[in-house]
């Protein structure tokens, strides 16, 4: 009896273990701020690219090109450096960045060189396999007026179990033609996160 006991008690403490591992899921909407290490994540990447594409747009160089040109500028998004303490997918960034462009209606965008490598790769393709009236020539892309191109800093303050996370998104909107900047924006976020277990 008394080792059946055993045997009993046994199997329900490694039931007791691994109901307590198991994964929950919950699903949620995804405009919905969840903030669970402190780190930077999708909400402060949506926010930041709203405000900083906002402020680019209502600055006077806009309004200077296009009573200079008579047409919108086209503009093109370039490397955007992660100098922080953690990791964070810049290309996430860009991504927002290049949705509040676009939708602005306001500029004309012009694809990475990444994309453009990849088009002109099918157009290549198309000129050799493409009837003529269906045929893209190449030599025919819209180049582009200014790059916006910028970093993301971090200073971590730690004390105890609390931590004072600061972020600073540095860009800079440059001149294709001849290297003037004209327009420089920056956004600071600041966090201070309570946790036991926190790390940079």
């Amino acid at each position: 009896m008394n080792k059946l006991f055993k045997l009993v008690l046994g199997s329900i403490l490694v039931s007791t273990l691994l109901a307590g591992c198991s994964t929950s899921v919950e699903r949620i909407d995804a405009g919905q701020t969840v903030d669970l290490s402190g780190a930077w994540n999708d909400t402060d990447s949506q926010m930041v690219a709203q405000e900083m594409i906002s402020d680019v747009l209502a600055r006077p160089w806009y309004n200077n090109f296009t009573a200079k040109t008579g047409k919108a500028p086209a503009v093109i998004i370039g490397t955007v450096r992660n100098l922080s303490h953690e990791h964070i997918n810049t290309k996430t960034f860009v991504n927002e960045m290049e949705r509040e462009l676009i939708n602005s209606g306001r500029v004309e965008f012009v694809a990475s060189s990444d994309e453009r490598n990849e088009i002109r790769e099918e157009r290549i393709d198309q000129d050799l396999n493409s009837t003529e009236s269906t045929r893209n020539a190449a030599g025919q892309e819209q180049g582009a007026d200014f790059i916006l191109k910028g970093q993301i800093n971090t200073i971590i303050d730690t004390a105890d179990s609390e931590q004072v996370r600061y972020y600073q998104v540095d860009l800079s909107l440059i001149s294709l033609a001849d290297n003037r900047k004209v327009w420089v924006g920056q956004k600071k976020l600041k966090k201070l996160v309570s946790n036991g277990k926190l790390r940079y």
